[in-house]
């Protein structure tokens, strides 16, 4: 059985998303910063951060994610929602999405296919578990989902993207969360720092 991990970009006050997320800004105002240093890594000094975003998801052989990621609806399901990302997301393996609404499994090009998770974070994990094999297990995101993952104990490793702006209002990662961090790697950019934590499972 691989790892459970996560990876967000974190703003310094501790923001994965910027407030008023909608439609036309599904991160919040101001959360572009957050994002910006990703399509930058081709410019000089960025190898590092290119050769991290190329092997993050290397060894992912499933996904879950919170149903606000998956869009912007709320309440009973828009069938013609199909995701942010097109017709072709980029998770190319099962992803595992936690609503408290069913829908039918809704398989993607390129081997994306998303499953709707009624029973909680437990049940999606170990559907999650059994699909990824030896793999990975990675929690997409949003924050909440992160954050209920980090609070029952079920993280194993945890990457912060953190990205030198204030965003001051939108989704905190740390709310409620008490859990045991190592760090156990720092890699730095000019615009953004990489900090991997591995977290001590409760007894």
């Amino acid at each position: 059985m691989g790892l459970v991990t996560a990876n967000l970009a974190i703003s310094l006050d501790g923001f994965t998303a910027g407030p008023g997320q909608s439609l036309e800004q599904p991160f919040g105002a101001g959360a572009e910063a957050l994002t910006a240093w990703m399509f930058e890594t081709d410019r000089p000094g960025r190898e590092q951060d290119a050769h991290l975003l190329g092997v993050l998801h290397a060894n992912t052989g499933a996904h879950i994610m919170g149903r606000h990621m998956f869009g912007p609806g709320r309440g009973a399901w828009d069938d013609g929602w199909t995701g942010w990302w097109g017709t072709e997301p980029p998770y190319h393996a099962p992803v595992f999405v936690l609503t408290h609404h069913p829908r039918e499994p809704l398989p993607m090009a390129g081997g994306t296919v998303f499953e709707f998770v009624t029973d909680g974070i437990g049940a999606a994990l170990d559907r999650a578990l059994a699909a990824a094999g030896e793999q990975d297990v990675e929690i997409a995101g949003g924050a909440a989902t992160v954050r209920q993952y980090l609070r029952a104990g079920l993280l194993d490793e945890l990457v912060l993207h953190l990205v030198p702006v204030t965003l001051g209002a939108g989704e905190r990662l740390w709310d409620g969360v008490d859990a045991a961090m190592e760090p156990v790697e720092v890699i730095a950019s000019p615009t953004v720092t990489h900090l991997r934590y591995r977290i001590a499972r409760p007894d």
